[in-house]
C-alpha cells in the first residue's frame, strides 16, 4: 500500500505512474488499467484544484468474488461537496471544465464510492478488477 500526497500537479502525475505501475502488477488488462489511470488522475486533480490537494493511497486488493485488483482511496480536507448527487451528473461543474470528471470516473472502474459533506472534506473510493 502507497500512500501519496497531492499537492501539486507534479503529484497528480506520480499517483497516475503508481496506479499504471500496481494495476500491471495486478494483473489488469491494458484497457483496464488505462481506464483505472484515466479515473485515478481525474480524481487526483480534482483533490487538487477543488480541496487544495489531499491523498492518494493505492493498495492491491481482491472483490468479494475474489477477482484481484486496484482500490484507490482518495481524501481530501477541502469545502466538501454540497450536492453529491448534482456533482456526479454529466455537465455539470463548479469550474470551466466540461462537467465529466466524476461521473467519468464513475464510469471507468468497478467500483465507486464518494462520501462528502460541507466544510468536511471528501473521500472518493474507486476500484477495479481483474476480468
Amino acid at each position: 500500500m502507497d500512500e501519496l500526497p497531492i499537492e501539486s500537479g507534479d503529484d497528480v502525475v506520480r499517483v497516475r505512474q503508481r496506479v499504471r505501475a500496481a494495476a500491471a502488477v495486478s494483473g489488469l488488462s491494458l484497457v483496464d488499467q488505462t481506464k483505472l489511470v484515466t479515473a485515478a488522475s481525474e480524481l487526483a486533480r480534482n483533490a487538487l484544484v477543488h480541496a487544495g490537494g489531499g491523498t492518494a493511497r493505492v493498495e492491491a486488493a481482491k472483490s468479494a468474488t475474489g477477482r484481484a485488483g486496484i482500490r484507490i482511496t482518495f481524501r481530501d480536507d477541502g469545502p466538501g461537496i454540497p450536492d453529491v448527487d448534482l456533482a456526479l451528473t454529466d455537465g455539470w461543474t463548479t469550474g470551466d471544465g466540461l462537467g465529466l470528471g466524476l461521473s467519468g470516473a464513475r464510469r471507468l472502474v468497478d467500483e465507486f464510492e464518494l462520501v462528502s459533506k460541507p466544510g468536511s472534506g471528501t473521500s472518493v473510493v474507486v476500484a477495479k478488477w481483474s476480468r
